[in-house]
């Protein structure tokens, strides 16, 4: 089995002897013991295993680690302190409940605050459209996206 040099979170990291075909959310939890990146459907739909490559969110789920090129931000990659923005705004606003699917949901919002920094509801509801909150917290989600973007609360 191949070695792979991948950077993950502005750091070079060696993975060794994982099958091509692997997905990154594998090689990133077991073989780099990144836990923040959760395991939600295993098809892509949830968004729970959303990170960045190269800047844009993809889904580790479905992405095989041969695959990996470019640079790889996970959520423990977004902020070391929980001091960007939306955790601040997540915080703010009380976001979580069960919190299984937050950082997906974090790392879908911060692409989408990279792409447009004043969203509107819109933008907000087509950019996390794919990420999927059993409790149902999106407005909680689109409120504290709203205040981390500078736009003031919008609470319904």
């Amino acid at each position: 089995m191949p070695n792979y040099r991948l950077t993950i979170n502005g750091s070079q990291r060696t993975v060794e002897n994982v099958p091509a075909e692997m997905p990154l959310l594998w090689v990133l939890r077991d073989s780099l013991n990144l836990k923040g990146t959760k395991f939600g459907c295993g098809v892509g739909a949830c968004g729970a295993c959303t990170v960045h490559i190269n800047g844009e969110p993809r889904r580790a789920c479905q992405t095989q680690v041969s695959t990996v090129n470019q640079a790889v931000t996970t959520i423990e990659g977004l902020s070391a302190d929980g001091s960007h923005p939306l955790q601040k705004a997540w915080m703010q606003v009380d976001v979580p409940q069960c919190g299984y699917c937050q950082a997906g949901q974090l790392m879908s919002a911060a692409a989408l605050l990279r792409r447009t920094p004043r969203p509107t509801d819109a933008d907000i509801n087509s950019a996390m459209s794919g990420n999927i909150c059993r409790c149902g917290t999106y407005l909680r989600i689109r409120e504290a996206i709203h205040i981390a973007a500078g736009n003031g609360t919008r609470r319904a």
